[in-house]
């Protein structure tokens, strides 16, 4: 288990595919900032509550030239049809090995009702347009998120 990534370093690389089969390089995405978020499963209340409200504000992260990308261990199916059902506008990477997750320090040793496992932490990081880690939301509470990470990015752009 990885710690988490700190605030002002390089953000992990990565390359995953998309829901649609689309290849994402965080390299690529250089030059303006990308709220990655790291959510634990397709289509469950949770996730779904986080992803809708990000879907409702993605013309705002828009506007403020955001790449926003949602990160689960998921498949491209489960993904793809959790996106068509709920009308997401943005991708849902792959990272059906955790890898990406684990650099990052999402991946977490988990305890519930007494048994422990491991799985996706809910966390967000916003990376700014230089590539280098501006936020880390750790043990993100979905209700009021999606306006963290407006405010977050704001003030980047100030």
């Amino acid at each position: 288990m990885a710690d988490w990534v700190e605030e002002g370093k390089k953000a992990p690389a990565f390359t995953l595919k998309t829901d649609d089969g689309e290849t994402v390089r965080l390299s690529d995405l250089a030059g303006k900032p990308v709220v990655l978020y790291f959510y634990p499963k397709d289509d469950t209340p949770g996730c779904t509550k986080e992803a809708c409200a990000f879907r409702d504000r993605s013309e705002e992260l828009k506007k403020l030239g955001a790449h926003l990308l949602g990160v689960s261990p998921d498949s491209a199916e489960s993904h793809a049809k959790f996106r068509e059902k709920f009308q997401l506008n943005f991708p849902l990477l792959v990272d059906s090995d955790h890898k990406v997750a684990e650099k990052y320090g999402a991946w977490r040793e988990k305890n519930m009702y007494g048994k422990k496992s491991m799985g996706i932490q809910r966390s967000t990081f916003l990376i700014d347009a230089e590539g280098r880690i501006a936020k880390v939301w750790q043990k993100v509470q979905v209700d009021g998120h999606d306006q963290q990470v407006l405010d977050a990015l704001r003030e980047l752009d100030s």
